[in-house]
């Protein structure tokens, strides 16, 4: 074919492009395959190389900057990255992190200095990196200086719901989060136990079920917290029925079977929230762990029922605690049988808070290794738990602390920043809401890769080293366009393709 009408065809496709309003992150999120579009080609385009790595003073340092070039087969043993934007997947919503209590009493003690610069740390897009979506509990979690409701014990009725305890610290956090984000922030709340009287053992914590007559009551409680969060100000897009439901906790904790689940979504809490006026938040199920989430979703969205209700499925990764396979694959099946359900990772943080661990790598590629193979398997968001915590690791009213990806010192106002940040800023910073997962693989196990587009057809590759040598490897665009790039021992580096 001509050059020239090579070229205009190529012009007409991008015009032709839809483009999709970045205002609100999409909630479709369906796999999109092209087939009838032509992605442009990077021959000629500079890419800029960031990195994180251990023994080094790189945090999402630029390190390097290639040009695209001509690329022949490569040979029997080089190392290779290969992307092919032709084939993309699910759209992306965010990356983000929790407002719990225990982030927002420890950000009231910082100076006002420390408070903007974490906020910039975290929300800005061009001077950080660019958190765009937040969960925060519905009342008190672990993550809490106490237990409490927005009730009195023993309204069934509700008539004394009020979110004014949260207005002393987690709300104004909230409310400047969405602020140094540009004025949008996807918040979704998740509960971590009902009141005490609408269960079994009478106890928000150690585990117990939502008894039958307080079915209804409960799910009209999720609709109250909804309308008095919106009406300060704060839109939420969504919510989990419930944070661990197969676990016993010493903390705030309820039990649902994956039947349980599913009635109450289908008989009490989906048609409440679409009786309320709000039928279009966004019902996430599960919310817990890889390793049983297959159950979980058979059992829900095989009954079309309560399906109707659900926009996805959340899951956890603390099914490693004893030093297990992570079931990287379990969600990626989900997705193969439920095609129009989404995955959403609603928690992950590190256990056993120690003060001498602050800088302790593996805590970093943890995070890497998780999103990269939760991106791969189809999951379109990925939330971390609290953005901050203090000292200790907390507060925590039952002392189960642990780490965050800043620390915040109350005694020497010092912001302590740990790997993690940075690695998780390697891919929040510059994947965007609505950008599509673009087809990539590696050619050595050594390194994990996940590729995306964004709307601006920007191509952002992310490609974490876990090996204790440094590799040389080549990023190919195509079939036969590539870069050349070293990345360190135990490093992740984002390559940005305008």
């Amino acid at each position: 074919m001509n050059y020239k009408i090579t070229t205009l065809l190529l012009c007409m496709s991008l015009l032709s492009c839809k483009k999709i309003d970045n205002s609100n992150p999409p909630n479709d999120t369906s796999t999109d395959v092209i087939t009838d579009s032509v992605v442009p080609t990077v021959l000629g385009k500079e890419s800029v190389v960031y990195t994180t790595a251990d023994n080094t003073s790189f945090r999402l340092t630029e390190t390097a900057k290639e040009t695209f070039i001509k690329q022949e087969q490569p040979l029997e043993n080089e190392v290779c990255v290969f992307v092919n934007p032709n084939q993309s997947f699910q759209s992306f919503l965010g990356i983000g992190g929790a407002i719990t209590d225990a982030a927002a009493e420890v950000f009231s003690q910082l100076p006002p200095d420390k408070q903007n610069a974490l906020l910039t740390a975290y929300y800005d897009k061009e001077q950080g990196i660019g958190y765009s979506l937040c969960r925060t509990p519905i009342h008190s979690s672990d993550f809490s200086s106490e237990s409490f409701t927005y009730i009195e014990e023993g309204d069934m009725a509700l008539k004394t719901f009020s979110i004014d305890h949260d207005k002393t610290y987690r709300i104004p956090l909230i409310k400047r989060a969405i602020e140094t984000a540009g004025g949008h922030l996807l918040l979704y709340a998740s509960p971590w136990s009902p009141p005490a009287f609408m269960k079994s053992n009478n106890n928000m914590l150690h585990g117990g079920k939502l008894l039958p007559e307080y079915f209804d009551a409960w799910a009209r409680y999720y609709a109250k917290f909804i309308k008095a969060y919106e009406a300060e100000g704060m839109p939420i897009w969504g919510i989990t029925i419930q944070n661990e439901p197969m676990a016993v906790q010493r903390w705030e904790s309820c039990i649902y079977t994956a039947q349980e689940e599913r009635d109450f979504l289908k008989n009490h809490l989906g048609p409440t929230l679409e009786r309320e006026g709000l039928g279009d938040k966004n019902i996430v199920v599960w919310d817990h762990n890889r390793d049983l989430i297959n159950h979980r979703a058979n059992t829900i969205f095989e009954d079309p029922e309560a399906a109707k209700y659900a926009w996805g499925i959340g899951f956890h990764w603390y099914e490693t605690w004893a030093g297990g396979d992570p079931m990287f694959s379990n969600p990626g099946h989900i997705k193969e049988s439920f095609p129009s359900k989404n995955l959403l990772f609603t928690e992950g943080c590190q256990e056993g808070f120690r003060s001498d661990r602050y800088q302790y790598w593996k805590h970093a590629e943890r995070y890497g290794r998780s999103m990269i193979n939760d991106f791969n398997q189809g999951t379109v968001g990925w939330t971390d738990w609290n953005i901050l915590l203090n000292q200790n690791g907390g507060p925590n009213h039952v002392g189960n602390y642990c780490f965050a990806p800043i620390h915040g010192d109350t005694e020497t106002k010092a912001l302590i920043y740990t790997p993690t940040y940075y690695y998780i800023g390697h891919f929040s910073k510059f994947i965007r809401p609505g950008a599509k997962r673009i087809s990539t693989v590696s050619s050595r196990s050594h390194l994990l890769s996940t590729s995306f587009m964004n709307e601006d057809n920007s191509l952002i590759n992310v490609i974490m080293n876990q090996s204790d040598k440094p590799i040389d490897y080549k990023l190919y665009i195509g079939n036969d366009t590539g870069i050349s790039i070293s990345i360190p021992a135990h490093a992740i580096q984002t390559v940005v393709t305008p």
